[in-house]
């Protein structure tokens, strides 16, 4: 094989070191606000139920890039959004995890009282009922829990949401990851590393084009290493705010889950319009 001359060669490194990250980005929309991705966590759920279609809505309403939430598996095989597998958090006195209800017992338990009395009646919604909603206004961050890769990926191809998806999981699931590239090479998998020190083995292992971090395992370093890669990052906030939120900016995050989607847009879009 013909060896590349030495400039050649430096230069394709600094293209990548410069441009990689810019491929993966190309690989979704263009972010919303200001050159970064607003992650809804668990939808806009300040004063609304968690991962509820009401929470799903008013994120896709707010603008964000995408709303996150958790994806568990009901008895009878149906997919359904849901942060905590104990239906005991969502319901008071009641126990048993999401898994050993059916759809219909799930469809008939009250998860919106509690958070305010305009919210009765708001029930776990099913996966198809979240494509539905938000389809055509904003992607979907998919945190596999209690999941079947097929029968999600159906999902996502009903509604024709290939590549406005994001498939997060730990990446010690490494059989899991491999049978969602098996199934969608194109599909935007985001492994977490966890701490920064297993980065260059996900890195070598998995050469994703999302990764996903925290703000505890987040550094400007953690950055740099994943553009050189050519991966983009979205990193969970702490404690969230405006501080919280430029520091993470300025260390090189691409995108930010957080509780507070409309500040975190405002936030961007007053520095947008300041600079």
């Amino acid at each position: 094989m013909k060896k590349v001359p030495f400039t050649i060669g430096l230069v394709l490194f600094l293209f990548v070191i410069q441009y990689g990250a810019a491929f993966a980005k190309n690989l979704l929309p263009l972010p919303k606000h200001g050159g970064v991705y607003v992650v809804a966590h668990r939808g806009a759920h300040r004063g609304i139920p968690e991962n509820s279609l009401p929470a799903c809505r008013k994120a896709a309403e707010l603008g964000v890039d995408f709303v996150e939430v958790d994806v568990r598996t009901t008895r009878d095989g149906v997919l359904v959004s849901c942060h905590n597998g104990d239906i005991g958090k969502y319901a008071p006195g009641m126990t048993g995890k999401v898994h050993e209800f059916t759809l219909a017992q799930l469809e008939k338990i009250d998860i919106g009282s509690r958070v305010g009395a305009q919210w009765k009646g708001t029930h776990i919604p099913t996966m198809d009922s979240v494509f539905k909603t938000v389809q055509g206004h904003c992607g979907v961050y998919l945190d596999l829990k209690e999941t079947p890769i097929q029968k999600l990926m159906a999902l996502v191809r009903k509604y024709h949401m290939e590549n406005d998806v994001l498939w997060y999981s730990p990446f010690l699931r490494v059989e899991m990851f491999r049978k969602l590239h098996r199934l969608c090479p194109d599909c935007l998998a985001m492994p977490d590393p966890g701490p920064g020190w297993l980065l260059p083995l996900l890195l070598k292992m998995q050469r994703p084009r999302v990764v996903a971090s925290v703000w505890d395992d987040f550094s400007r370093q953690f950055a740099e290493r994943c553009h050189r890669a050519g991966a983009i990052v979205i990193v969970d906030e702490g404690n969230g705010g405006p501080k919280e939120w430029q520091k993470l900016i300025d260390w090189g995050a691409d995108g930010i889950q957080t509780n507070d989607p409309q500040g975190l847009i405002r936030f961007l879009e007053k520095k947008e319009n300041s600079d």
